[in-house]
């Protein structure tokens, strides 16, 4: 879903539910990069600046419940920020102060150094769900804020078309949301929300719905548009609950602590583009944006100054992987036809052979991704040396292998098995899981999440599941458990 934010035009409420949108704005900045020093505030002028904002909800005493304490920031022309912290840190409530969305307790936020309750103000919002009117085409959503603002028909269209092309949708310009892949449906949110060409453009969580390589994909999409400066816009803000996200495209990070939400630590992202997920510069950066996020009560430890070639593996995500919903089996099969295709095919044209929808067979690629039995490159799917040790495997095997990558690439399944194993009665309830994951996803998709689970964790032995009780159990107690019931 996006929002497009102006005051040249009070129709574009009628678009938004009516709700009165200002300014977005961000922060005079308490720039301090451990790495580097103190850093030189930027020569150009801040676009969106926001001077001691704050956020709190009086109460009926004298007390008051304060959600983000004083804050300073700002957003500069020609960088991406994003914006990292755990859950109840405030991150979303400081992205909608920012825009306007939501008014600051205390503070100012000023949009080219003028208040933004008195300021003409430009920005874009892409949330996390895609929104789009299912009556209306894809071109007709994308042309939706244009019309808002009441620019003429041919005019509005050709941007649309042009804006669609930029995105990779030239030819769906006639269909309608419910015949899009979700990765197709976003691609549509950014176009309507680049349409209107914002100096900033804000984005909240943008890729978390979306499947392993869709997401991937659209980063890169993200920013080959940026670096190529084909999107109109001079600055984006992101939301993120993913580190190596962050790090993959930012320019500049921003922690947040939380109770009340403040400002951890901000720095610079010197990498060049692309960046690297394995080398040494990139995974100690995530290492330490970790332990910035893990140690609430501490000194944010110092950035990683030098680069000496050992790799730094982050076992301790902050966030869940997403599980493709696909069965053993479908796994399994896929492999074996890999093997048949000589271990490497695209998969457009894979599932076109096994006539499939594309969409349908990417959660299947996806799982054997995320478990080391693929290696996906630019479309191509290509066998690991496990993977074709898999395909080839007597199925008791295939087992032992299945398992030893769940528990080594999957976080779920590997803190399921060590919650089990560190229990004298060997259960654990889905509860305990059902609150971690509900923290990142919704309620929906968590139920899923733990389904996959469940389904994964039997096929490997890992674990069983006693459905009545609601618990996860040890193999051996389960069959102990049958045994005494008999």
């Amino acid at each position: 879903m996006e929002v497009v934010v102006s005051q040249k035009d009070d129709r574009l409420r009628e678009q938004t539910g009516g709700i009165p949108l200002l300014a977005a704005s961000a922060i005079k900045a308490f720039r301090f990069n451990r790495f580097h020093g103190p850093m030189e505030a930027p020569m150009q002028q801040a676009i969106i600046r926001a001077e001691r904002v704050e956020k709190y909800y009086a109460q009926p005493s004298e007390n008051r419940i304060q959600v983000i304490s004083p804050t300073d920031l700002s957003i500069v022309p020609g960088e991406i920020v994003a914006l990292l912290g755990p859950s109840g840190s405030g991150k979303s409530t400081l992205l909608r102060m920012l825009t306007g969305l939501s008014m600051p307790s205390g503070g100012q936020v000023y949009w080219h150094e003028r208040p933004i309750d008195k300021a003409d103000i430009n920005v874009s919002i892409v949330f996390q769900s895609f929104a789009l009117f299912p009556w209306l085409t894809v071109v007709e959503n994308v042309e939706a804020p244009l019309q808002a603002r009441g620019m003429d028909p041919v005019e509005r269209r050709k941007r649309a078309i042009k804006m669609l092309d930029t995105v990779g949708l030239d030819g769906f310009q006639h269909a309608y949301p419910k015949e899009l892949s979700g990765g197709m449906r976003q691609r549509v949110g950014f176009a309507r929300a680049l349409v209107v060409e914002p100096e900033v453009l804000f984005m909240d969580e943008p890729f978390s719905a979306l499947d392993v390589l869709t997401a991937e994909n659209l980063r890169s999409e993200l920013l080959e548009l940026w670096q190529k400066k084909t999107m109109p816009t001079q600055a984006i803000f992101i939301v993120t609950h993913n580190i190596e996200e962050a790090v993959l495209l930012a320019d500049r990070i921003i922690v947040l602590g939380r109770n009340p939400g403040h400002v951890r630590t901000d720095f610079r992202v010197s990498l060049q583009h692309p960046r690297d997920r394995k080398a040494a510069a990139f995974t100690q950066l995530v290492d330490y944006i970790y332990k910035v996020l893990t140690q609430p009560e501490a000194q944010p430890p110092e950035l990683p100054r030098n680069i000496d070639g050992k790799r730094v593996r982050d076992q301790r995500l902050m966030s869940y992987q997403m599980l493709p919903h696909a069965r053993p089996g479908s796994i399994a099969g896929l492999l074996e036809l890999m093997v048949d295709h000589s271990g490497k095919a695209d998969i457009y044209r894979l599932a076109d052979d096994l006539a499939f929808e594309v969409d349908d067979l990417l959660p299947i690629v996806d799982a054997a991704s995320l478990l080391g039995f693929l290696t996906i490159t630019e479309g191509d799917a290509t066998l690991t040396p496990i993977g074709t040790e898999f395909a080839h495997a007597e199925i008791l095997r295939q087992k032992e292998i299945f398992r030893e990558c769940a528990v080594s690439n999957v976080l779920l399944l590997r803190q399921i098995v060590r919650a089990l194993e560190a229990k004298s009665d060997g259960s654990v309830p889905d509860e305990f899981f059902h609150d971690m994951l509900d923290e990142q996803f919704s309620e929906e998709e968590t139920l899923r999440q733990l389904e996959t689970a469940v389904n994964w964790g039997r096929y490997a032995e890992l674990f069983d599941y006693d459905a009545a009780r609601r618990r996860f159990i040890l193999p051996q107690n389960s069959e102990q458990a049958v045994e005494m019931n008999g």
